[in-house]
Parts: C-alpha cells; structure tokens; sequence
C-alpha cells in the first residue's frame, strides 16, 4: 500500500514510519510537492497516479467546492488524526505510530473513498468515525 502524509503531519514522522514499515511506501507531501502547494493540486496529481491512503491531522481539507470536488473524484481512502495540530511533535508521533496496526488494518478493508476521523483521546479503532464513505 502507499500512503501519502500531507503537512499536517510533520516529514520526520513520515521518514520514521517509512523506516519502520518496509512493507509499505510511506511518502511526504514536501517529498514530492512544495510545501505551500495547494490541496487540490497535490490531490488531482496523486489521483492520477492510482490508489493513494492519505494520512492526515486535517479534517476540514475538502470543505472547500474545488477541493471537496478534487477530493470525491480521487477516491483516497483517507485517515484524519483529529486535533492532531494543537498536539507537539513527541505526542504527534506517538499517535501515528500508535495506530499505524490499526490505520493498516482499515486500510486494507475499506472501500475506496472511505475516510476515517481518529479521535484524540481514542482508546480503540473500533471508535473512529467514518466521515464519508
């Protein structure tokens, strides 16, 4: 699977997940993007590349009409860390890499265009909210 984080998500946890995890492509947005490129940009570019997760700390990135238009077309399965900003950079990692099993797990099993929000104070993935599907 490839997963693509976005800037929501800094790149030196995206570079320690792909250490991690050799199974799986991990990339950055500023791996392929410049960092102050626009949603729709980057979302229009990977969609044509085929099957994308994103994993991302911003749940409000399709409220836009071009990017809510970009982001129904791409299809992205995609996993929202909620109020993951607010968080510091220590807290941030060990979320990511705390629910890396489980952002896998419901990778492989769901439908394209499913999203999911990951509650900060979670205890289980089977309490994440499918936010569009």
């Amino acid at each position: 699977m490839r997963f693509f984080l976005d800037n929501c998500v800094s790149p030196k946890i995206a570079r320690a997940l792909a250490a991690l995890d050799a199974r799986h492509s991990v990339v950055h947005l500023q791996e392929r993007f410049s960092a102050d490129v626009k949603d729709v940009a980057w979302i229009c570019a990977l969609r044509s590349e085929g099957e994308w997760i994103i994993v991302s700390g911003d749940p409000r990135i399709a409220h836009g009409k071009a990017e809510r238009e970009a982001w129904k077309e791409s299809k992205f399965t995609a996993f929202f860390l909620e109020d993951f900003s607010q968080r510091g950079f220590w807290v941030q990692a060990r979320e990511v890499v705390k629910w890396w099993p489980d952002i896998l797990e419901h990778a492989r099993a769901a439908s394209p265009g499913t999203g999911y929000l990951i509650p900060f104070n979670a205890k289980r993935a089977d309490k994440w909210k499918k936010i569009f599907a």
